[in-house]
């Protein structure tokens, strides 16, 4: 359909001189103000093809040439290509949505009216639940582990009940005792040791440390810990469901914010190439991008994979290691121009640098996810 232009050559928006249809200083087009539906549906299907257009003309270079969409972005050849950041989002955001929907999902332990986890029988079928979880290749490490001391709590719970002597009701009430029994620490220790075991609310353990000498006391963080326990232990169903969903809802906003800090590493690893930060941060941008894109497409394969075929994922996982392995490597080499051997060596420093930086950045969410979420 034809756009209709107007014949005056001022600009609607900023009032710059127009020698075209569209404004040197603002860029916007110089169109009719009044407009039919065609005429505007028309335009809103274009500028959604024009990034769609966008979109599909930057995947070639971000799968298949590693590097190439930093050195077009860096000599100004950009029009053609969608921004780094507005890609970045997008694919995130698909690939979070993939990765959480195959296998990161909270455990769920069947309630009574009462709010107590039911007997025997309910122990057993969520120690079932609990290993098929973790047994799935597309659960994160970290959840595994979050996996791993619920599943301690639960065979506690069964190997509490006697099994011989006592029928569903007993187990219930066996596992409800227990349960009440169970609490949460965040520092990892034993919070049923005598000299806390009188402890019961946040308001006695402020007693307790009263009692005790000032040089013997908690200080204001490890206070601040303590509170969020007895928090947690009063609604302590809830704690593991809330854990995993504080760290879905978080985890992206954690991913975003960890670039900036790996444009940094880069920084410091190339400090030689005399570069500006943002031209690290806009491989940092790419690189991800394929990272993200490129384990989406994988998790895919494994959805589509029949369950019997079990050597096949173990072999896709294998390939998707080495790709993003051979995939970094020619990218640094392609931007950062430097020969194989110093391109593996600064490559080996800098995924090192990256596993520290990444890990504290995990651990301090999973902190603040547990003290504040």
């Amino acid at each position: 359909m034809k756009k209709h232009y107007r014949k005056e050559n001022d600009c609607l928006n900023c009032g710059a001189e127009l020698k075209g249809k569209f404004c040197y200083v603002c860029g916007q087009e110089n169109l009719q103000i009044k407009e039919s539906f065609g005429h505007m549906m028309n335009h809103a299907i274009s500028d959604y093809f024009h990034f769609d257009h966008q979109f599909f003309h930057t995947l070639k270079p971000l799968l298949f040439k590693p590097g190439k969409l930093t050195n077009e972005y860096m000599a100004g050849r950009r029009v053609q290509y969608l921004h780094p950041v507005k890609m970045y989002i997008f694919i995130s955001l698909v690939y979070f949505v993939l990765l959480f929907q195959s296998g990161f999902e909270p455990v769920k332990i069947k309630d009574g009216n009462d709010g107590k986890v039911k007997g025997k029988k309910a122990l057993i079928a969520t120690n079932k639940e609990l290993d098929s979880i973790s047994k799935d290749p597309n659960t994160p490490d970290i959840a595994k582990g979050i996996i791993s001391k619920v599943k301690t709590k639960v065979d506690s719970n069964l190997s509490k009940i006697d099994t011989t002597d006592k029928d569903d009701d007993d187990d219930e009430n066996t596992v409800s005792a227990n349960h009440q029994k169970t609490h949460y620490s965040i520092f990892g220790d034993d919070v049923d040791d005598p000299k806390r075991k009188n402890d019961t609310t946040y308001e006695l353990y402020l007693n307790s440390q009263q009692k005790l000498p000032a040089d013997q006391r908690d200080g204001f963080f490890h206070r601040l810990i303590r509170k969020r326990e007895y928090e947690l232990n009063a609604n302590a169903k809830e704690v593991k469901a809330n854990l995993v969903e504080g760290l879905k809802h978080n985890t992206p906003k954690m991913m975003f914010l960890l670039l900036p800090l790996f444009a940094l590493l880069l920084r410091i690893t190339f400090w030689k190439n005399k570069k500006f930060y943002v031209e690290h941060l806009i491989y940092s941008f790419h690189l991800h991008c394929f990272i993200f894109l490129f384990l989406a497409i994988m998790m895919l394969l494994k959805m589509a994979t029949p369950a019997a075929w079990h050597g096949v994922t173990t072999w896709l996982d294998l390939a998707s290691t080495l790709i993003i392995i051979w995939y970094i490597y020619t990218s640094l080499r392609a931007v950062y121009h430097r020969s194989s051997g110093r391109t593996i060596s600064k490559m080996i420093g800098l995924s090192f640098s990256y596993l520290v930086v990444f890990s504290f950045c995990m651990l301090s969410l999973v902190i603040i996810v547990a003290l504040f979420d």
